[in-house]
């Protein structure tokens, strides 16, 4: 486990993924891939340590850790997400089901989450941005770009606002 300090994350943070993934990206845009391809890629990110993920899908990819509002039980799931000044946007999509991921729930119950970028173990708070949030356009604009328009596909698949998620990166 590898704990990031300033200068390794933000090298970390600016690396693009590799031309193929890149461009099966976009090809596929905008649907998301299958289940058994994300879950195959969460589960490799996970038991590679990071060695294997963070930019396979051709977009931006972190673990998320949280804690279940229920049962307590520590859950993974793998995320797209975009940089912003000094944190990191994540969007509570769920491929644009009518109802948000499980861990959108279980941040709002509890704020604080441990992430991996790469081989990076970090830990942050998490605050909802919200469609009415005067800065949620912009940060919109930024999710979107980073994953080939996908965002607003998936927003047109369902009547909920689709939330943005802002972690704030606590120093190690």
């Amino acid at each position: 486990m590898t704990t990031a300090t300033g200068v390794e994350l933000r090298q970390t943070l600016a690396r693009r993924p590799p031309w193929l993934p890149r461009t099966l990206n976009r090809l596929t845009a905008p649907r998301s891939a299958p289940d058994r391809v994300l879950r195959a890629h969460r589960w490799l990110y996970e038991h590679s340590d990071g060695r294997i993920g963070q930019l396979m899908i051709g977009a931006p990819t972190l673990l998320l850790w949280t804690t279940g509002r229920r049962t307590g039980i520590r859950r993974c799931s793998a995320v797209s997400y975009a940089v912003d000044r000094d944190g990191l946007i994540i969007a509570a999509s769920n491929s644009g089901a009518d109802h948000p991921p499980a861990w959108f729930h279980n941040l709002r119950s509890n704020s604080a989450v441990h992430f991996q970028i790469g081989r990076h173990h970090l830990s942050g708070t998490a605050a909802v941005v919200e469609s009415t949030d005067p800065d949620y356009k912009r940060l919109w604009g930024l999710m979107n770009t980073t994953n080939n328009r996908r965002y607003d596909a998936y927003q047109t698949l369902t009547s909920r606002p689709i939330a943005l998620v802002a972690i704030s990166i606590e120093e190690a």
